[in-house]
């Protein structure tokens, strides 16, 4: 067994003895990875491990404290064997609970064999889902959402701006002022290329009763992104759509959220995405809003008016936006299905179907916006 395989076998025991599952192909693309781009620096071979051996979003607190203890205590070049089973011990990085190991694994297993991985509050915070937050772990999670730097995609424009390069279509204006000013020798030729501008960006965060649970957090999530001076705009929608950009455009996260509860009248109310999506679309989205701009609907998919109107609007969106993004709290749930009407209806004009019940689940939003 070479030495990149025994570190691939040895990190995927870890993490399995820490409840992650890791097949046996994953391991061998791990160890393929580090064969072709070596192990110079722990940043390479975190990304390979984590790009290889992860599926789901929910290990990766799990998946970094196992990576830290590993590379921090286990080089590449301690072993050519096949590595001592390591036992896994999980402690709970906090001064009033902890984890200790029983006194029978104490006496089987050597000290050098175990592996004790702990872990801080956030870390666990980061994959808890909100609705069994509490208050205090809620106001935790806003104040991390302010740190997510949420990266805007850019689009072409129409106006040419001068090229740094010798591409693009010739500047002829610029090019014969240059040339005069040389007696008329055309020294440099001057290029113009397409600019560039950043894509917009639209939230639409369903606030009805079957949300509840996320609605509040969705839109700390919200008002970090527009208060961070991006093109973002905000809308809530129920029974009815409200736009809260205005609300939402304040530094203070708390008179924000206060100015934007104000604004919002249908909050915990029935759902009619289709009726929302219909009155976006007609007043705002057509109209230039949502053209080449990524939509992010924000719902469970649950919807008291017909199917048919929401497959109808969700169409005409899907026709004049980039991309749209559908986040549904409820998609982390193991054996969830989209069968809830609305969501079944919506799911063939979406571009990215992805989770967000949680304080990572919303990085991996912002990094699918980003792309």
């Amino acid at each position: 067994m070479d030495d990149f395989t025994s570190l691939a076998v040895g990190f995927a025991r870890v993490l399995r003895g820490a409840g992650v599952s890791v097949p046996i192909d994953r391991v061998s693309s791990f160890a393929n990875a580090l064969g072709v781009l070596g192990v110079t620096s722990s940043d390479t071979v975190y990304r390979c491990a984590r790009a290889t051996l992860i599926s789901r979003p929910e290990d990766f607190a799990v998946f970094d404290a196992c990576f830290r203890s590993w590379w921090f205590s286990h080089r590449l070049a301690s072993s050519e064997n096949v590595p001592e089973p390591i036992h896994v011990a999980l402690e709970i990085d906090d001064e009033e609970t902890q984890v200790n190991d029983s006194e029978d694994q104490s006496q089987e297993v050597e000290p050098d064999l175990i592996l004790r991985l702990r872990f801080s509050p956030n870390e666990v915070l980061a994959s808890k889902d909100f609705a069994k937050c509490t208050q205090a772990e809620l106001d935790e999670a806003a104040k991390a959402m302010d740190r997510i730097a949420l990266v805007v995609p850019r689009r072409r424009t129409t106006r040419k701006i001068p090229s740094k390069t010798r591409r693009g279509a010739i500047d002829i204006k610029k090019s014969v002022k240059d040339a005069i000013a040389h007696n008329g020798e055309p020294i440099r030729v001057r290029h113009r290329v397409a600019g560039t501008r950043p894509r917009r960006i639209v939230l639409l965060c369903d606030v009805s009763g079957s949300m509840e649970p996320y609605a509040r957090a969705l839109i700390r999530f919200m008002h970090s992104a527009v208060a961070g001076g991006i093109r973002v705009e905000a809308f809530t929608f129920s029974t009815s759509l409200t736009r809260i950009t205005k609300e939402l455009n304040w530094k203070d996260p708390d008179v924000a959220m206060s100015r934007a509860g104000q604004a919002v009248r249908d909050w915990s109310g029935g759902t009619r995405i289709g009726d929302a999506l219909r009155q976006f679309n007609e007043q705002f989205g057509i109209r230039g809003m949502a053209r080449g701009a990524i939509v992010v609907i924000m719902s469970d998919g649950w919807d008291r008016g017909e199917p048919e109107l929401v497959a109808r609007e969700m169409a005409r969106l899907s026709r004049v936006a980039q991309r749209v993004v559908w986040v549904n709290p409820l998609k982390y749930t193991p054996g969830y299905a989209p069968l809830a009407r609305g969501m079944s209806a919506a799911l063939p004009y979406v571009s990215d179907f992805v989770e967000g019940h949680s304080l990572g689940s919303l990085i991996q939003l912002a990094e699918v916006i980003a792309k």
